[in-house]
């Protein structure tokens, strides 16, 4: 059984082209790339106005916002024990340093 025609406004039988500068071209692929459709993909849809797929996270930006997360979750602890009066030297002492290391961690990842 042969598969249904589709009727012709569900046809892509319409060729458009058109030019382009380098600066934009590049802009498109990579908005293209980053939602994982081909650029001809991405144009179309953005054009009718039909939803876009999420940006896909790299593995190096997925690290980088796992460290983020763990600095901002020493930040809120360490803030939290000025506020409650219970900062104890030494304890604080080894949280910053813990976030120095962080930050360290970061800056040489960021610099690859």
């Amino acid at each position: 059984m042969a598969r249904p025609k589709k009727e012709i406004r569900e046809l892509k039988a319409i060729h458009i082209s058109f030019r382009t500068t380098v600066d934009n071209y590049l802009i498109v692929a990579h908005n293209a790339e980053s939602c994982g459709l081909s650029i001809a993909d991405y144009i179309r849809k953005k054009i009718t106005g039909k939803p876009l797929p999420r940006y896909r996270v790299s593995p190096y930006e997925r690290k980088i916002f796992v460290e983020l997360s763990r600095i901002g979750n020493n930040i809120n602890q360490l803030a939290m024990k000025v506020h409650l009066r219970q900062n104890q030297p030494e304890k604080l002492t080894e949280q910053l340093v813990e976030l120095q290391r962080v930050l360290s961690d970061i800056k040489q990842i960021m610099v690859k």
